[in-house]
């Protein structure tokens, strides 16, 4: 019976198992209250992090940005390329890209910031600072107290054990030890060491004693790694391949700083881009609001006509269309005028709109300028901040190479070591210490100071790998990366030649197209003028020609246009040319130097000088590695100071101007408003002329362009005259153009619900 209970009982569990399954099951916890408050079901959540930043007032005060549905600010800000220039370099702690702003959103890590050539010096892996830590005095100390209950397996001769059948001993150890690397890649340490050992041992003067220990000890490469040279560059102990030397690591810092140039030139190329072209923006502006009063005037009178029955629909039409053609290029250039402007506000790295509007102060420069090609030629090749990293990466592949080549040798190491060692019952006893270790009392100071107990050793170290496999192939990497390297240089040289030639040739170009569309637009004014005095006369418009007169108006408008974009286009070929050239930082006033240090670095540089200076100095007669560079820089040393040679014949001493072109224009009809001839660089026209610019602003680009060219006045070549009304910018009064554009609109409204009766109102 109990044989055939148990296996009912077996066969029971096992039709539970089996009714169970196989599933996994929560385990049973007493005291659990059901609370899950804190059980998170997912590894991943999009989280925003607990960080306060206080955001720029820019940016928490910005206002709503200017439209075509909002055209007017509360005021206007009359702007100077100088102060845009100011405001724009305080404002960047990070550097902007001009009409680029979501490319700093995305990309932030790749952004230039004015921390960068810091960060590149005080980098903890391979600043110069990290490089020279290697050459540190290291410190090192340790203090140990052991405690040993080992069984040995002693046996016993004559009822005497020679060990002990347990050994123990309290041991106590203190070391200490200073050691350097030096720059020629060897080390030498100076350590200390202090020893308590209480053991069982037999055969022992005293139970206890104290050993004391004095060492130096010192090691020089021979072969691989021996040199100044090497370690400077690649750092000491360095594998093939890894070069973290000081000297590295300072040609990394100055690529730093070249690369910190770079992007204040950027900076600074885009703000005097973005500030010409919101100057055209309201220039294009000012001459479609006269095209648009041109037509719409047109308009009404044609439709007075039409009214009249003097006049077809197929008149009235075109007229009409004319109108609405402006009012849709005026309101186009109002939109890009408020995108200029807000392009200039995030390069300036002010907010969108805060109730001002920006205009252009100065006025661009119509003067030409003829720059010796040979002078900037050479001047681009030695002040291009481009070709100057480029050199930098050169010099630091040369190092490498010469580095990678050191690792080809073998190891040899020559190795030393001298030592004072004591020994004695105490450690210190100055009443009646004994040098003598034996003696009951004696001191283990005063035996090391004897002298009685010195060791030496002297050898050397040899290894080397057979077939130098990685060794090889870091200087094959080494020179490929110096040959790529150079070749680059080369390619940059030729691609620095192709711009620069391109923007000497834009400039000439501008320049001529801008004196060709101010021909153009003297003659499409001439001709409008000549139907505007047909209607003086009594004819009706109709009679007059509307054709002619609504295809005049269009050439005016797009001369005068065509004539400000010529003329913005030399002025930032101009910029483009100092650009390249390397010098538009000195074209722009700009300078850039080293921030302030707090006055305890000073202090410290101060005693550190006066300490080199009061310590005898020994002329070596060369150094190693050679000289990396060549002194400062000279940011407004201009191409007479640079360090270029030129050979003879090759400069011109004086810039050969081509034959002047003439143009048969016949010149404008003098007017009663007439202003009187222009001067030798200037620009006049009837009404108000645009002068080449304020008097510092003036004198500030014939500046600029003296370091390899000159202004040449204007009567070199043929005389730009400005067109009517051509100086005057009248934004604030393009409301009113705008007006007209509402009144032609409402009539518009008013003939399409059938009131022809009604006449356009004259504005």
């Amino acid at each position: 019976m109990a044989r055939q209970g148990f296996f009912c009982l077996v066969g029971l569990l096992l039709g539970i198992g089996l009714a169970a399954g196989c599933r996994p099951q929560q385990p049973f916890f007493f005291r659990e209250d059901g609370d899950l408050s804190h059980y998170v079901g997912k590894a991943t959540e999009i989280e925003y992090p607990d960080v306060e930043q206080p955001s720029l007032p820019d940016v928490a005060y910005a206002e709503a940005p200017l439209s075509l549905s909002n055209p007017n600010p509360r005021e206007y800000w009359d702007l100077s390329l100088e102060e845009a220039m100011r405001i724009a370099l305080s404002n960047s702690k990070v550097f902007r890209i001009v009409d680029q702003p979501a490319t700093l959103l995305a990309n932030p890590d790749f952004a230039g910031t004015v921390y960068d050539p810091a960060l590149a010096e005080s980098n903890p892996r391979f600043g110069p600072e990290a490089a020279l830590a290697a050459f540190d005095a290291q410190l090192s100390t340790s203090l140990m107290f052991q405690k040993h209950d080992t069984p040995q397996n002693s046996a016993s001769i004559g009822g005497f054990r020679i060990r002990p059948e347990a050994f123990q001993q309290d041991l106590g150890t203190f070391q200490s030890q200073l050691r350097k690397l030096l720059a020629t890649g060897g080390t030498v340490s100076l350590s200390h060491r202090v020893t308590y050992d209480f053991n069982n041992q037999p055969f022992r003067q005293h139970p206890s004693d104290w050993s004391v220990a004095v060492e130096a000890q010192f090691s020089q490469p021979l072969l691989q790694g021996n040199g100044v040279r090497f370690n400077r560059i690649a750092g000491p102990g360095s594998p093939p391949g890894v070069y973290q030397g000081v000297v590295i690591a300072r040609i990394n810092t100055d690529i730093s700083l070249t690369e910190f140039e770079a992007e204040v030139r950027e900076l600074v190329f885009g703000v005097e881009r973005a500030y010409w072209e919101l100057y055209y923006a309201y220039r294009s502006l000012d001459a479609l609001n006269r095209a648009l009063a041109e037509a719409l005037d047109t308009w009404q009178k044609v439709r007075a006509e039409y009214d009249a029955g003097k006049a077809s629909i197929q008149d009235e039409g075109l007229a009409r269309h004319q109108y609405f053609l402006f009012r849709n290029l005026a309101q186009q250039s109002q939109a890009n005028l408020f995108r200029r402007e807000a392009a200039l506000r995030y390069v300036m790295g002010l907010a969108p709109a805060d109730g001002r509007l920006i205009r252009p102060a100065d006025e661009p420069t119509v003067a030409k300028f003829v720059f010796d090609w040979n002078a900037a030629h050479a001047e681009a090749l030695v002040r291009s901040v481009n070709l100057r990293r480029q050199r930098w990466r050169i010099k630091q592949r040369e190092l490498e190479l010469a580095a990678a080549k050191n690792h080809l040798l073998p190891r040899l190491d020559l190795v030393g070591a001298y030592r004072f060692l004591g020994l004695g019952d105490e450690l210190i006893d100055p009443d009646n210490g004994d040098p003598r270790p034996t003696v009951s009392g004696s001191d283990a100071y005063s035996s090391l100071m004897s002298g009685d107990f010195q060791e030496w050793e002297l050898g050397l170290q040899f290894s080397m790998p057979l077939g130098f496999r990685r060794e090889m192939a870091a200087v094959r990497h080494a020179q490929l990366q110096l040959a790529r390297d150079r070749a680059v240089l080369q390619e940059q040289e030729l691609a620095l030649v192709q711009l620069l030639a391109e923007a000497y040739r834009n400039m000439d170009e501008s320049y001529i197209r801008a004196q060709t569309n101010l021909n153009r637009l003297l003659a499409a004014q001439r001709e409008l003028e000549g139907y505007k005095e047909r209607e003086r006369v009594g004819l009706p418009v109709r009679q007059a020609a509307l054709n002619f007169i609504l295809d005049s108006q269009r050439r005016v408008a797009e001369a005068e246009v065509d004539y400000f974009r010529a003329l913005v286009d030399y002025n930032l070929a101009i910029a483009t040319f100092h650009y390249h050239k390397g010098s538009l930082l000195e074209y722009n006033g700009v300078y850039l130097a080293e921030g302030p240090w707090p006055q305890k670095a000073y202090f410290d540089a101060l005693r550190r000088a006066r300490a080199r200076d009061a310590a005898l100095y020994i002329d070596y007669g060369f150094t190693e590695p050679n000289v990396i560079s060549r002194g400062p820089y000279r940011q407004h040393a201009g191409i007479s100071q640079l360090e270029v040679e030129i050979p003879a014949g090759e400069v011109e001493e004086k810039p050969v101007l081509p034959p002047a072109e003439v143009i048969p224009t016949p010149p404008p009809e003098p007017q009663p408003t007439e202003a009187p001839p222009a001067e030798s660089g200037q620009v006049t026209g009837k009404g108000s002329g645009i002068q080449p610019g304020p008097a510092d602003r003036g004198q500030a680009e014939n500046t600029r362009a003296s370091g390899a060219g000159q202004g040449i006045p204007l009567s070199a070549g043929p005389q730009l005259t400005a067109p009517a009304n051509a100086g005057q910018t009248n934004l604030p009064e393009a409301r009113s153009a705008f007006a007209v554009a509402e009144l032609g609109a409402r009539l518009f409204a008013k003939e399409k619900a059938g009131n022809r009766a009604d006449s356009p109102v004259p504005p």
